[in-house]
């Protein structure tokens, strides 16, 4: 449905155009020539000529190619409209562990840019969701908070480095900063997927804790323990050029506190011991957490001055192509 955003300039419509049309009209009988005759007599029979005729077309035309003007102004544009359909979505913090030991190399190319690389597609693939992004190391904050910008998770998840935070692995804390943004979310479902390689070491919260305070919220933990079994290449050292050292070292996992703050919060635990077990768990947690919800659509306005542009330009240019023509004075 098309409206005007601004049209209150219609008033332009009768405020130009009645002044002009009575001036056009007043100065035909100033500008026509007289002779004095004693008879018309002679002249009985002669229509008026074509010329007089096409002299008033190419005013109407100048007069149309000002009412577009003015309806440009006015803007013309689609009406915004809301539509409500009914959708499956929920609220997800993705709480990534962004420890210097996520650098190991039992994952290709290491487990953090693996996870990275698997939470960028589950998130690309959740169209209806609200979703933040937590990082925790020694410490904890909320990269992006809760948002259905997908752009903006995708590409904050993209720029997330390690060495943003001190060292450690504080899973509690980890979970209550998720716990703060997701517990006010609106969604029927509200989920945390914890991401972590290790076991936890430091922090306020203990993981525990969190989980109970997770569950009085009605907030379910999927937890990922994110390593290979045996052995693994992990980060010890920086060498004079700037290049990070490893060394093979057991991989240690707390799999026995990951398990337990699932189970208390309804959620469930995996092992992602590759890449390609990595994505097979996102993909379960895809199809676990879906619950129907009514979403409100918002259509854009959009101008749709265009047709009334050319309109105008080919009115004024047909008028202009008549009076240096047809109807060209010569001196």
């Amino acid at each position: 449905m098309m409206n005007l955003a601004h049209p209150g300039w219609l008033w332009l419509l009768p405020a130009l155009m009645i002044p002009l049309i009575a001036w056009y009209i007043y100065s035909q009988d100033k500008n026509e020539p007289e002779m004095n005759v004693s008879s018309t007599r002679a002249f009985d029979g002669m229509g008026t000529s074509w010329k007089v005729w096409l002299k008033h077309l190419s005013f109407a035309l100048k007069m149309g190619a000002l009412a577009c003007l003015i309806i440009i102004l006015c803007r013309p544009q689609t009406k915004d409209s809301w539509s409500t359909s009914d959708v499956e979505g929920t609220d997800i913090v993705i709480a990534l562990d962004v420890s210097t030991s996520m650098l190991a190399k039992d994952f290709s190319p290491n487990r953090f840019e693996s996870a990275k690389r698997v939470a960028t597609q589950f998130v690309s693939g959740r169209d209806h969701d609200n979703i933040g992004l937590v990082l925790f190391a020694g410490e904890s904050f909320t990269q992006v908070p809760m948002t259905m910008d997908n752009a903006t998770l995708v590409n904050a998840i993209g720029m997330t480095e390690i060495g943003a935070l001190e060292d450690g692995t504080a899973i509690g804390d980890g979970i209550a900063t998720a716990i703060n943004r997701i517990r006010d979310g609106k969604a029927a479902s509200k989920s945390i997927i914890l991401l972590t390689d290790g076991s936890n070491n430091t922090g306020v919260v203990a993981p525990n804790t969190a989980a109970d305070i997770a569950r009085k919220y009605g907030i379910k933990i999927y937890t990922i323990g994110v390593g290979s079994n045996g052995t693994a290449e992990y980060p010890v050292a920086i060498d004079y050029a700037g290049n990070i050292q490893y060394q093979r070292m057991p991989v240690v996992i707390d799999e026995a506190t990951l398990k337990t703050i699932a189970s208390k919060t309804g959620g469930k635990y995996f092992r992602a011991t590759s890449g390609s077990v990595l994505r097979s768990i996102f993909k379960e947690i895809d199809q676990l957490e879906k619950t129907h919800m009514d979403v409100q659509r918002f259509t854009h306005t959009e101008d749709h001055y265009e047709p009334w542009a050319l309109l105008l330009l080919g009115l004024l240019l047909l008028s202009l192509l008549m009076d240096y023509t047809l109807l060209r004075h010569i001196p």
